[in-house]
């Protein structure tokens, strides 16, 4: 990318945070990396309980949000493609040691700052974590039949929210 660009980040969980985007949005993934949704396409279909990045929407691409659904106040397990919650709080998170400095919302707003393009010394263990999710994908095809979505609906959600389209098993 010939123009790196600088993101000056602050948001309630972060102040003055720089990164640099040295990637086109959405390319030079590892070769390992391939989500099968992008953030914007995770945000329309309903992630988090749609409390996900709401104070940080300026970081992003406006046409993410155009259809994102969120919350107006606390989650919102309806507002989930499969209805269920499937997160746990951020305190477990840091507890398991799951949370990083630059990217203290976790996974999630990881894998969005790598789609922009910004790479960094978390890349492989991200995707290290992101690969091991993958165990569920071998469970709903044992279990259920492709396209019901009343089969495991939680453990879909959860496929979701690791940019897996669990709506195609």
């Amino acid at each position: 990318m010939k123009n790196k660009r600088e993101v000056i980040v602050n948001d309630k969980m972060q102040k003055n945070y720089k990164y640099v985007l040295v990637c086109k949005e959405g390319k030079e993934f590892d070769p390992e990396f391939k989500p099968d949704l992008t953030p914007r396409e995770m945000l329309e279909l309903g992630v988090f309980g749609g409390v996900y990045m709401r104070d940080c929407k300026d970081e992003f691409p406006k046409n993410w949000f155009v259809k994102a659904k969120l919350s107006k106040g606390k989650p919102d397990k309806n507002i989930n493609f499969f209805g269920e919650k499937a997160s746990q709080p951020l305190s477990v998170w840091i507890k398991k040691g799951w949370i990083r400095d630059q990217d203290p919302r976790g996974w999630f707003q990881w894998y969005c700052r790598y789609y922009m393009g910004r790479r960094s010394e978390d890349d492989e263990r991200q995707i290290k974590r992101w690969k091991a999710i993958r165990r569920h994908v071998g469970a709903l095809r044992k279990n259920c039949r492709v396209g019901d979505y009343s089969c495991r609906p939680r453990q879909r959600q959860a496929l979701l929210h690791w940019a897996y389209d669990s709506r195609k098993l």
